[in-house]
């Protein structure tokens, strides 16, 4: 439903974005992961039509580009800074974003009232959003942005800086959506996340795309080596090999005296075998 061919943008000598092609599906999650500054941002941007690519095509389904209004009509977006008005209700404030988008009258409330749902907010409708913790926040950004249904969702970072109870509330109520038919696209640093609600998941770095796939198909090409631990009598001894069983069967294990653990490559130790360990700032 979303076609992107040969995406490029750059800001003087940075090149951002560099020959970026990618297809979602109708009603998946996809990922982006990527360290800072890896172009992730900059692409949502593009996707959502407030920047103009440099070279290359954005297509919803067939709408168009999305710097079309009438395909933007199509698409919402939750940007990383909170895009609401503190002093306003979160009734008010969701009233205002909805006018903006042309709803109106008996449409209008009902869209409203669906969006307080949704943030389960419904209770704290009047009053005013300056009050909200952060996850209150967070979900009331989110029912911003799908008060006109949109088909395809751009959620960049919806989750920092909440605790894990708004977190878990979040993740919850965006897999719901997947299940009323939304598409999204979902970019963030938790890899617990990604692994959680994403049906696939591409991993970018230096404005180019690394590798996409599920995550088992993820960690099947890039995850690399298991870790082996035998903890006995003599110590602890850590082996590291691609082949599990290969490894056990040169340990000198005894299972009534021994322990033993294996730890099988995860989602960030591919992240890492991409994109490399050098700290980034």
């Amino acid at each position: 439903m979303l076609t992107i061919k040969g995406l490029r943008k750059a800001y003087g000598d940075l090149l951002a974005v560099d020959s970026l092609d990618l297809s979602l599906r109708e009603g998946e999650i996809f990922g982006f992961l990527g360290p800072n500054g890896a172009g992730k941002t900059t692409t949502i941007a593009m996707i959502a039509g407030l920047m103009e690519q440099d070279a290359g095509e954005i297509r919803l389904g067939d709408a168009g580009a999305p710097t079309d209004p009438q395909t933007r009509l199509q698409l919402g977006y939750v940007p990383q800074e909170l895009a609401l008005y503190g002093p306003l209700t979160a009734r008010e404030n969701l009233q205002f974003f909805a006018k903006m988008l042309g709803l109106k009258n008996r449409t209008l409330k009902q869209a409203v009232d669906e969006a307080l749902q949704l943030a389960e907010l419904t209770d704290r409708a009047n009053d005013r959003v300056d009050t909200f913790s952060g996850g209150m926040k967070r979900r009331l950004n989110l029912a911003v942005a799908m008060l006109h249904r949109p088909r395809l969702l751009l959620l960049d970072e919806p989750t920092v800086g909440v605790d894990p109870q708004s977190r878990n509330a979040l993740l919850q109520g965006i897999l719901a959506l997947r299940e009323r038919g939304h598409t999204i696209i979902y970019t963030t640093h938790y890899m617990e996340e990604a692994q959680k609600i994403c049906d696939r998941i591409g991993i970018m770095d230096h404005g180019r795309l690394l590798s996409v796939g599920t995550v088992k198909e993820l960690i099947h090409a890039h995850g690399g080596e298991y870790e082996i631990l035998l903890q006995n009598e003599e110590g602890d001894h850590c082996i590291r090999d691609i082949n599990p069983l290969h490894a056990l069967q040169s340990l000198d294990f005894h299972p009534e005296n021994d322990l033993l653990s294996i730890k099988p490559p995860d989602l960030e130790q591919v992240f890492l075998n991409l994109t490399g360990r050098t700290l980034r700032d």
